[in-house]
């Protein structure tokens, strides 16, 4: 896990294959893979490479992915609708 950030991501996301590689192309820092299995997986090691640029958020359907600013308690960028 990250030290000043934590990516979220939900499982209903996690487990469609299509949403899957879509995250894993748009992260320019790798933070989501595809796993075996089709679905998706957050690289913990890479989580604190986010540049905050918002293009997971803004791939993924409203709430399925939740970036978390550890280092700003409550601050997090999120798609509610």
């Amino acid at each position: 896990m990250g030290m000043f950030i934590r990516v979220d991501l939900d499982p209903k996301v996690a487990a469609q294959a299509d949403l899957a590689k879509k995250l894993a192309e748009v992260c320019p820092v790798n933070i989501f893979e595809q796993s075996a299995d089709g679905g998706a997986r957050v690289v913990p090691e890479n989580e604190d490479e986010c540049v905050l640029c918002e293009l997971c958020v803004q791939a993924a359907p409203p709430r399925g992915v939740r970036v978390v600013k550890l280092y700003d308690e409550g601050s997090s960028l999120e798609r509610l609708e």
